[in-house]
């Protein structure tokens, strides 16, 4: 497989360096060929973050790049677990996204599109994943999206 990574500076974005955990938790598993990735936040490769309440303080554009860094970030593990050989990569099965929004606000797919898009964007038809869209009233450190995710890897 092509290395994402050129298609991830080709869109004019940057994949950070992988996050440590916070708490008592790994960043990630792996059984088999199924690699688990813990959720990750939109946070930039400079440690800024977007934080606030879809429907609130954050616009759904803003959402959906929210989801996007979130994505980069789920990557950033997956790279760190394949020790950095993408031809060891499958495919997206799962995400999992949460968004931290107003109870009357109903638009948690668009914004994990920002997620989805991506993914479909760097891996074509093994980008295409299975998925579930959450509304939460909160969300650690005030992120405005968090995503966890299910990896086929080899």
């Amino acid at each position: 497989m092509t290395n994402p990574e050129d298609k991830i500076e080709q869109l004019g974005l940057i994949l950070p360096a992988p996050k440590s955990a916070v708490a008592n938790y790994l960043p990630y598993t792996q059984t088999g060929n199924l690699l688990l990735i813990s959720g990750q936040g939109p946070v930039t490769a400079s440690g800024d973050a977007i934080k606030g309440r879809l429907g609130e303080t954050i616009e759904i554009e803003d959402g959906q790049r929210a989801a996007q860094l979130a994505a980069l970030n789920l990557l950033a593990q997956v790279k760190s677990a394949l020790n950095g050989d993408w031809s060891r990569f499958g495919r997206c099965l799962r995400l999992c996204g949460f968004v931290n929004s107003t109870p009357n606000f109903t638009h948690h797919p668009a914004i994990i599109n920002g997620a989805s898009d991506l993914m479909v964007e760097l891996f074509g038809d093994n980008g295409r994943h299975s998925r579930s869209a959450v509304g939460v009233t909160s969300l650690p450190m005030g992120w405005a999206v968090e995503i966890d995710a299910i990896f086929e890897v080899h």
